[in-house]
């Protein structure tokens, strides 16, 4: 069996890790003061923050669906903002991003293309 050793490349290419809104009160600034662009597969709530950073939230509501639903769901919001997000060079704001009904389901391809168009929407991206 290979061996992997430290000096090795990684598995997977890596992108820069994002920053997270962990704490109840930075989604509701999010959700009271910010920009909201609703798509079929996502919600995206947008505030510009002083900070040169972008920090990002993820939620899903319990009338979405059981745990494991919800979780397929974030999973799914996670991984399109993974590969979005870096190659946009945003900064200077704060998104939620909020599950809906089709998200845990829809094609993936039209998932990341719902953030695309939700970004525009809200102003973040030209």
């Amino acid at each position: 069996m290979a061996r992997l050793d430290e000096g090795s490349p990684p598995l997977r290419p890596s992108l820069p890790r994002l920053e997270r809104l962990k704490k109840r009160r930075e989604f509701l600034r999010a959700a009271s003061r910010g920009k909201r662009a609703a798509r079929p597969g996502l919600v995206l709530q947008a505030l510009a923050i002083p900070e040169p950073s972008l920090r990002l939230g993820f939620t899903v509501t319990k009338k979405i669906g059981n745990a494991v639903i919800r979780n397929r769901a974030r999973r799914r919001l996670k991984e399109a903002a993974r590969l979005t997000l870096p190659a946009m060079a945003l900064s200077g704001w704060d998104l939620v991003l909020i599950g809906r009904d089709a998200t845990a389901e829809r094609p993936f391809p039209l998932l990341i293309e719902d953030l695309r168009v939700a970004l525009r929407q809200a102003g973040v991206a030209p």
